[in-house]
């Protein structure tokens, strides 16, 4: 067991760090709202700090899930960030989706100060993390990576690192590239089946057991047909992950026609007053148009 900081106790991060503390590990939190950390500390144990540095100061692991680039800077190097207060030989371990420069830069600044940096950005939402059952992909040192995937595993499925500094959100961004596609795919067929007068839930019973079957339609068909949206991941944090998604193709070459198209419904989705709905709510921009 682990003398543990957790930074940030948002939807995923609330339930994380409370695998961590169930699992017996001695942790601490840090929330921006210190009202957060005061429930969860109320409901799990552990302790809070008013600050990251403070936080991390004597940890072994410090693992972070807050919301951009900007805010894993602060909590890292800002004033009264993690780094300042991490001792030689700590693992700072970010699970927040952001972009693959961000991480590298922040590894650089870990190196300095002689600690190690992991990033590790996680898939498969809140339901993903309340059940302990989150994909993690990782890049980092592999020393590092190894010393720090058995706490990573009380909240996971599988982790694995993918390779040195980056290589976590690089695959991150895969996995939001194709989530895109999927969700749109899976709205256009379900507005399909409404426009031709067939029962929705009949039609995923049948073509969910074949090859157009997914997570996506598994877990978010019914909520899709009922017109319910008020939860799991929210569509302005998605914009944000697309972006980051076409920014690093431009440098990369890559072409994403598809995901440069769905990240434009997302923007209608938003104009609609739906930035906080789910992201299968691609779905309510086909009704609205119909």
């Amino acid at each position: 067991m682990a003398k543990i900081a957790f930074l940030g106790l948002g939807v995923m991060g609330y339930p994380m760090a409370g695998h961590l503390q169930a699992a017996g590990h001695d942790v601490t939190v840090y929330n921006r709202t210190a009202a957060k950390a005061e429930a969860w500390v109320a409901e799990h144990g552990g302790t809070s700090a008013a600050t990251p540095a403070e936080a991390a100061r004597g940890a072994a692991f410090v693992m972070s899930c807050v919301g951009n680039d900007d805010d894993l800077r602060m909590v890292c190097t800002g004033k009264d960030g993690a780094f300042h207060g991490m001792a030689d030989g700590a693992v700072f371990v970010d699970h927040t989706t952001v972009s693959a420069k961000v991480t590298r830069e922040l590894n650089a600044a870990a190196a300095e100060n002689g600690i190690a940096f992991v990033d590790a950005p996680i898939s498969g939402g809140q339901a993903g993390a309340e059940n302990g059952v989150l994909s993690i992909m990782c890049g980092g040192d592999q020393v590092a990576y190894d010393a720090a995937e058995p706490v990573m595993q009380v909240y996971s499925k599988i982790c694995r690192r993918l390779g040195d500094s980056g290589a976590g959100q690089m695959t991150k961004m895969c996995n939001q590239i194709a989530i895109a596609g999927l969700v749109q795919g899976l709205s256009e067929a379900l507005h399909f089946a409404e426009k031709a007068d067939l029962d929705g839930r009949a039609v995923v019973e049948v073509i969910s057991q074949g090859a157009a079957g997914s997570w996506q339609m598994s877990n978010r068909f019914e909520t899709m047909l009922d017109d319910h949206f008020d939860h799991g991941f929210a569509v302005d944090w998605m914009r944000k992950d697309l972006g980051i998604c076409l920014d690093t193709a431009n440098e990369t070459g890559a072409s994403l026609p598809v995901t440069a198209l769905v990240d434009q419904f997302y923007k209608d989705v938003q104009a609609l007053g739906g930035g906080r709905w789910d992201t299968s709510s691609l779905i309510k921009r086909l009704r609205a148009l119909a």
